[in-house]
């Protein structure tokens, strides 16, 4: 897709690993992205282990415009991820002192103690540009090409936030839907065509979720791309496909 920046995103976290706890980040770090002309071209769940993180962000930092992480920077023993970025920068994870003393007023305002677990909130790798947030003292931090949030959604959601200001835009990413009562395999033809002949755009085909307002069509059809002009093309072409096999479908 033409005129995009591509991104990854480390989802950390044993808990995300074991099925105790389900992801609710991704899929709205990727939406937020896209309206800024910016593509989730690769995500990883990765344990709580500093190798791990070390070698995924030096591989996708090199590899991707940007590398996004959740989880991990909490006041616990697991919590090592901003060990494991110092570590992948080759810098040590130093206190700053700015967010230290943030987090010790908070905590004081409301008679709770500084522990040094909880003051292990206040690092960030050497160097780092912290990121501070209006409604959390926990700030997110940039480093390079990457940038360190939350894994707790609510808390991850004020850091996106702040860390969309940050990022560079390309072009919008425009999604279009497109509900057919067609087996896909007598679509999947025409479909390669279409796709073919318009290869700066994305053409996704997925069975139907039989609890959306369109449970009585078999499925779905995503088209993506920054051209409205070509999406409107290509859905044309897919509505024709479609009707011209005696099938109904219709936009979203």
């Amino acid at each position: 897709m033409k005129n995009t920046l591509s991104a990854a995103v480390i989802l950390i976290g044993n808990e995300l690993l074991s099925g105790s706890i389900q992801d609710k980040n991704l899929a709205h770090i990727a939406k937020k992205l896209e309206v800024r002309g910016i593509r989730i071209r690769e995500t990883r769940i990765i344990p709580d282990i500093e190798d791990e993180i070390v070698n995924a962000v030096n591989h996708l930092r090199e590899k991707f415009d940007y590398v996004f992480t959740t989880g991990g920077i909490g006041p616990t023993h697991d919590d090592i991820t901003s060990d494991s970025i110092a570590a992948a920068f080759g810098v040590p994870n130093v206190i700053q002192h700015d967010v230290f003393e943030q987090i010790d007023k908070r905590l004081k305002e409301k008679g709770v103690p500084f522990t040094k677990a909880a003051q292990r909130m206040a690092h960030a790798p050497e160097g780092a540009q912290i990121i501070h947030t209006k409604h959390s003292i926990i700030p997110g931090y940039r480093k390079g090409n990457v940038f360190v949030m939350a894994g707790v959604p609510s808390i991850m959601r004020l850091m996106l936030e702040a860390v969309i200001e940050h990022l560079d835009t390309g072009f919008e990413i425009h999604n279009t839907a497109i509900h057919a009562n067609v087996g896909e395999g007598e679509i999947a033809q025409a479909l390669e065509t279409i796709q073919n002949q318009h290869p700066d755009i994305d053409i996704g085909s997925y069975p139907q979720d039989k609890n959306s307002e369109f449970s009585d069509f078999k499925v779905i059809f995503m088209v993506k791309g920054t051209d409205l002009g070509e999406i409107d093309t290509a859905c044309n072409k897919i509505l024709s496909a479609c009707h011209d096999g005696g099938h109904d479908a219709v936009l979203a």
